[in-house]
C-alpha cells in the first residue's frame, strides 16, 4: 500500500513536470514520438550495456519509459525493455542537458554560431501635423482703435509679406504721428537727431506698420486712416476685423501663419523611446497623399509620457514648400533605429523569454546544451542583440529549443528522484 502511494506521487509530480512538453506537442505527434524515443532509448541501452567503454563508469539505470524508477543495476522493466544506462557525468551538475542523436535528428534541432551584425530596424508611429510656433503672427492694436476698412482677405487667403489687410483709425497714433511730423517740418527741432528719433519711437511702440510710417515721412502729412499689412508671408488662420468696428487694445484681429514649415508631432510607444535621439532622420507619410513622402529630423524629444496611452512624443520638421501638408492632417512617421556598428547578435527564435530573464540553449557538441542566462539589446531583421552571455562564435540552438527545455525539466525531476531513493 505505501509502495502504491509512493509511486502515486512520482507520477503527479513527473506529469507536472513534463507538462511543458505535452503541451507544445500534439497529440498524434506525441505518440509517434513517443514511440521512436522508446525504441531509440532501447537499443541505446542494449548497445550501451554490451559494450560500454571501460572508461566510463555507469552510475545508475533509468527506466526506459521515463518513469520515476531507477536501479543501481541493470534489470528490464515489466514489458522487457532494458533499463539505460546513465553514465557520470550525462547528470551533471552543470545544468546542461544531453540528447541522443536520434532524438536531435527527430525533433529538429538546428544551432546557429553567434556572429557580429549590423542591426537596422524601423519604429512606425502615428502623428499629426502642427503648425510651427515660430511662425505664427498675430495683428492687434496696442491703442483703441477703429476699423475704417477691411480687405479682400477671409480665412484660409493666403497672404504676402506687406500686403494689405485693413485701414485703422487711432486717436493715440495719430496724435503721436502728428508730433512727429511736426518735429521733421519745424526749422528748430528737425536738425535734432535725437528729438527726432524719440519722437519717431513713440510712433513704432505702437506698432504702427514700417510701410505707413515712411509713407508720412514721405509726404510730412499724418493721414487720417492708416494702412495695416501682414507681417509675414502665410495663410489667414483667423479674421475677427469688422469694418466700422471698434478694436480694443490686445484684441486679435488677424491670425497669420507660415506654412512652409511644418511640424509632425509624432506619438512613439513608450517602449522605443530609449532608441531614440535627436538628429535621427525620419520618413513621414501623409494618409491623404498616398506614396508621397516628407523627410526631416527629429529636433525635439518631449520630457513627458502619456499616462493613458503610455506613449512619448517628438516633433519633427519638415519642409512643405508647396504648402500641401495642412496642420491637424494625420501622418505615420518611419524612424530608423540602431546603430552602423556591427554588434553580437543571434536569430531571435533562440531566446527563451520568461518575461523576467531571457535564456539561450548552447550546443556543447555530442548532443549535450548548456542553457545560459543571456542579456539583450536591440532587435530588427530577426536578430536580437547579446550583450552579455554568449561569446563570438558560440552555437545557440535556434529550433525545438522548447523541446530541450521540456527534456531538461524531465532530467532534473528524475534525477531528484533518483538521489532521494539513494540511503
Amino acid at each position: 500500500m505505501k509502495t502504491m502511494q509512493h509511486s502515486r506521487a512520482l507520477w503527479g509530480a513527473l506529469i507536472g513536470v513534463g507538462a511543458i512538453a505535452i503541451a507544445g506537442i500534439s497529440a498524434i505527434g506525441a505518440a509517434g514520438f513517443a514511440a521512436a524515443d522508446m525504441k531509440d532509448h532501447s537499443a541505446h541501452g542494449t548497445a550501451a550495456t554490451s559494450a560500454a567503454p571501460a572508461e566510463r563508469k555507469i552510475k545508475y539505470y533509468r527506466n526506459p519509459m521515463g518513469l520515476p524508477d531507477t536501479s543501481p543495476t541493470p534489470k528490464q522493466d515489466s514489458m522487457g525493455m532494458d533499463y539505460i544506462p546513465v553514465y557520470e557525468g550525462e547528470d551533471s551538475d552543470d545544468g546542461s542537458v544531453k540528447l541522443s542523436p536520434g532524438k536531435i535528428q527527430r525533433t529538429g534541432v538546428r544551432s546557429e554560431p553567434a556572429a557580429p551584425r549590423t542591426i537596422r530596424s524601423t519604429i512606425h508611429a502615428p502623428g499629426t501635423i502642427q503648425l510651427d510656433e515660430r511662425r505664427v503672427s498675430v495683428i492687434s492694436m496696442r491703442s483703441e482703435s477703429y476699423i475704417q476698412k477691411v480687405a479682400n482677405v477671409t480665412t484660409g487667403s493666403h497672404v504676402a509679406k506687406g500686403q494689405p489687410l485693413m485701414e485703422v483709425y487711432s486717436p493715440a497714433i495719430s496724435s503721436a504721428a502728428a508730433e512727429y511730423i511736426s518735429t521733421i517740418n519745424s526749422k528748430t527741432t528737425s536738425g535734432d537727431i535725437a528729438y527726432g528719433r524719440g519722437s519717431r519711437q513713440r510712433v513704432m511702440n505702437l506698432d504702427v506698420p514700417e510701410a505707413a510710417i515712411a509713407a508720412m515721412e514721405k509726404s510730412r502729412t499724418v493721414p487720417i486712416g492708416i494702412e495695416w499689412t501682414s507681417p509675414r508671408d502665410g495663410i489667414v488662420l483667423e479674421r475677427n476685423a469688422i469694418e466700422g468696428a471698434r478694436a480694443q487694445p490686445g484684441e486679435v484681429l488677424f491670425r497669420i501663419a507660415d506654412h512652409t514649415q511644418l511640424w509632425a508631432i509624432i506619438d512613439v510607444a513608450e517602449r522605443d523611446m530609449g532608441m531614440l535621439a535627436l538628429g535621427q532622420p525620419a520618413t513621414v507619410k501623409a494618409r491623404g497623399f498616398p506614396g508621397r513622402t516628407f523627410t526631416g529630423t527629429i529636433n525635439v524629444i518631449y520630457p513627458q509620457i502619456n499616462k493613458e496611452t503610455r506613449t512619448g512624443r517628438l516633433r519633427i520638421e519638415l519642409a512643405n514648400p508647396d504648402l500641401v501638408l495642412i496642420h491637424d492632417m494625420y501622418v505615420d512617421a518611419e524612424i530608423d533605429i540602431g546603430s552602423s556598428a556591427p554588434v553580437l547578435t543571434i536569430p531571435e527564435s533562440a531566446v527563451m523569454d520568461t518575461g523576467r530573464r531571457q535564456a539561450v540553449f548552447v550546443d556543447r557538441g555530442e548532443g549535450r546544451f548548456e542553457p545560459r542566462e543571456v542579456k539583450l539589446g536591440h532587435r530588427g531583421n530577426g536578430y536580437v542583440e547579446v550583450r552579455e552571455g554568449v561569446s563570438e562564435g558560440e552555437p545557440v540552438v535556434v529550433s525545438a529549443n522548447f523541446l530541450i527545455d521540456a527534456e531538461s525539466n524531465l532530467k532534473a525531476a528524475l534525477k531528484g528522484f533518483a538521489d532521494g531513493a539513494q540511503p
